[in-house]
């Protein structure tokens, strides 16, 4: 496909990775002309100097043969002006990435209006996963498929829990839960298990299955269960505008500590149940005042990576509460993953996420859609929800009778209501959706499952 990415920045040079790692033909757009030769010699894509609303810099990058165009520059108004002059010019579907909370209730409007194929608002995003995590804070990560029926849970084998010498094919019918493990990190290695794999102390485990099943799987080995109650927030941007706004109803009570008085102001009025500080996060004074040592979660959101991994690595020190850091920056995310500072949220992550699993829609148009993608565990997996058409090769062939690719797992089919973890008897009908866990890169149909 051709793609037009406008704005080079951190999610730009994201999206210029990973869909050229995909075989697609990128060509990136951006007024600094040394972002722009950068990423061209780093990913092997053609780059455009110039403004991406400009008539000229669209038909230099080829507008009129594009498949997609994608704005993300810093600017929301600028990254819908560029969509909205790629539709007049071309003939192409469109994403933009729009921030700013004020659009927020207006945005299907919007889209509507401008005729945009999809709108990605990464801070809310980011904002929906920590929310997410405070409902469940053993866990390190949360992914949720078939609107919210089905949950990929990831968490660390510690010494006190019941799983250390499991083997894979006993975690169901000993415990009695139907949970299924669907990867294992252990050291740099990462394993799609079968059922003679054996679980050891400190095995990162991601699991699928309800939330309710997952709940009484975690309870039977030990690991709480309950929803925090109380948080503090380092830093006041739009992640934390959104997460305050998402935890209204959850009755947890927020501390924030934002360093920009105006902004202290302004979500004062927001939340009014909330304590907005006005000072510096980094301050431990200010944190141990505040609570920091009984408190149930802390939440590093400022704009440096680096101080948001310092103060998850102090509150580690001072407190057993959940952490939750965001990194912006992901050159060293192989390191920062090992530190052991709790939850890292990556908004350009989860922003590629989103438009990968278009683009590959859009590559699939006549078989089985994707309804859900998600890099998992460091980017070395993809989590992949597909929707069964109903000419689909595979409808009603067991999952005995297919002959399923290596390092790779069905681990869940929604079915009118209902989820399905499933055996080698089970089956797929159409308009099911189908959970594929794999280390195989670039699945865009089901049927990609199948060794050729």
């Amino acid at each position: 496909m051709q793609i037009i990415v406008v704005g080079c920045g951190k999610v730009g040079a994201t999206l210029a990775e990973q869909l050229s790692n995909e075989t697609h033909d990128i060509t990136i757009v951006d007024t600094n002309a040394e972002k722009v030769q950068k990423l061209a010699n780093a990913y092997d894509v053609m780059g455009v100097v110039g403004n991406g609303a400009s008539y000229s810099t669209l038909m230099e990058a080829g507008i009129e043969v594009a498949d997609l165009l994608i704005a993300v520059t810093g600017s929301d108004e600028q990254n819908l002006l560029c969509c909205l002059f790629a539709k007049k010019t071309g003939n192409c579907q469109t994403i933009a990435r729009v921030r700013n909370p004020i659009y927020n209730n207006d945005i299907r409007y919007i889209k509507d209006e401008l005729g945009l194929s999809m709108t990605i608002n990464p801070e809310y995003t980011a904002a929906t996963e920590i929310a997410r995590l405070l409902r469940f804070p053993s866990a390190i990560k949360i992914d949720t498929f078939s609107r919210g029926k089905v949950e990929l849970i990831k968490f660390k084998i510690k010494p006190e829990y019941k799983l250390h010498g499991f083997k894979i094919m006993d975690v169901r019918s000993k415990l009695k839960c139907d949970i299924l493990v669907c990867a294992v990190e252990r050291g740099d290695e990462v394993v799609i298990p079968d059922g003679n794999f054996t679980l050891a102390e400190e095995d990162l485990v991601s699991i699928v299955g309800t939330p309710v099943n997952s709940t009484t799987f975690f309870e039977k080995i030990g690991i709480p269960t309950n929803r925090i109650k109380d948080a503090i927030i380092v830093g006041g941007g739009k992640i934390t505008y959104y997460l305050a706004e998402q935890l209204k109803d959850m009755r947890i009570s927020l501390s924030i500590i934002e360093s920009d008085k105006s902004r202290c102001e302004e979500l004062s009025e927001s939340f009014p149940k909330a304590i907005v500080i006005h000072g510096d996060g980094t301050d431990k004074n200010i944190l141990l005042e505040e609570g920091l040592k009984s408190a149930e979660a802390f939440i590093a959101l400022t704009n440096m990576d680096e101080e948001n991994i310092l103060l998850s690595l102090y509150a580690k020190s001072q407190t057993d509460a959940k952490l939750v850091a965001k990194i912006n920056r992901i050159t060293f995310d192989d390191v920062i993953n090992k530190l052991d500072v709790g939850s890292i949220i990556y908004p350009k992550y989860i922003t590629a996420n989103y438009i990968l699993r278009y683009v590959r829609g859009m590559q699939n148009s006549i078989g089985d859609n994707i309804e859900t993608l998600y890099k998992i565990i460091d980017n070395k997996a993809e989590a992949i929800e597909f929707k069964v058409s109903g000419d689909s090769s595979l409808v009603n062939r067991t999952l005995d009778e297919m002959s399923l690719k290596s390092n790779l797992l069905i681990a869940s089919i929604y079915r009118n209501g209902k989820v399905i973890i499933p055996s080698g008897q089970d089956f797929f009908l159409p308009e099911d959706l189908v959970v594929v866990i794999t280390t195989n890169p670039g699945l865009k149909d089901l049927k990609d499952i199948l060794k050729k």
